[in-house]
């Protein structure tokens, strides 16, 4: 298949190329730098670069590639703004849906997050709704989850897949990554708030089998949610940090299921962030 992966040098990306590449499929994928259009080659992709945000350029993009499938994996996690990370995922997304119907792209697979659900107990299936009312800076992030999730099921054939936290190499959860330096340097914190994580390696492969998957939701998070009290320190052990602090956020967070991935043929290389962590 012809295959257009939006944000194609990001970590997913990086990641994903070479399965789609092992899978036989035809892969053109995007980039804002000159530079990473390099890298996109060497990993076995036709380099596209282009800004998400340029509604014009997405649809030559687009229209020229002609893809039968599209994988929206665009991000802006460089400043750790939750704004500007927002306003792609809603402009961003637009853009890309809009160029998909003009040059008669039918499916889509989408990159969402899995911690958009209201705090409890109880795991969080894909059915149940986002968080209603959450307070700023998160009420942007929900809000922007909702539009990109919106947009995407304007596809006939759609696939969104709600990722855990990412750790493993580049990411914000990795020896060199911001909350690695955090740990080094003191800043982090272990609360009550549960989390659940998935390995870039895990979140790659699920993607790769999306092309076959039928339309809507899925949680793609590893078999052990965990609170901060009990993930945080193996963290910092792992990127070479001392014992964070415990202050109480308040926030108990949520537990996610991925039944619906199991279900579907799932299977993680890593199960649980305690064997993942180690890895880093």
């Amino acid at each position: 298949m012809r295959i257009f992966i939006a944000g194609g040098s990001g970590v997913l990306g990086r990641a994903l190329i070479p399965l789609l590449n092992a899978a036989g499929h035809e892969v053109a994928a995007t980039t804002r730098s000159e530079v990473r259009a390099a890298l996109l080659s060497r990993l076995g992709a036709a380099p596209i670069v282009v800004d998400a945000l340029d509604r014009d350029a997405v649809l030559q993009a687009v229209g020229q590639a002609r893809p039968e499938v599209i994988v929206h994996l665009l991000t802006d996690l460089g400043t750790g703004s939750s704004a500007s990370n927002a306003r792609l995922r809603i402009v961003g997304t637009r853009n890309l849906v809009d160029a998909a119907r003009q040059a008669g792209t039918s499916r889509m697979i989408a990159e969402s997050i899995s911690w958009v659900y209201s705090s409890g107990a109880e795991l969080a299936g894909e059915a149940e709704p986002l968080d209603p009312d959450p307070a700023e800076p998160r009420r942007t992030t929900i809000s922007a989850v909702r539009a990109l999730e919106s947009a995407v099921s304007e596809i006939p054939e759609h696939v969104v897949l709600r990722f855990g936290q990412l750790y493993g190499p580049d990411t914000w959860y990795s020896r060199d990554g911001r909350y690695g330096q955090d740990a080094r340097a003191g800043r982090l914190q272990t609360t009550e708030t549960v989390a659940s994580f998935i390995h870039t390696a895990d979140a790659a492969h699920a993607a790769l089998l999306a092309l076959g998957w039928p339309s809507g939701i899925w949680n793609i998070v590893d078999d052990e949610p965990a609170a901060g009290y009990e993930w945080a320190p193996l963290f910092a052990a792992a990127v070479g940090a001392p014992e964070p602090n415990t202050p109480d956020s308040g926030n108990i967070g949520r537990p996610v299921s991925n039944a619906r991935a199991h279900d579907t043929g799932l299977v993680l290389q890593h199960p649980s962030w305690r064997e993942g962590f180690s890895t880093l």
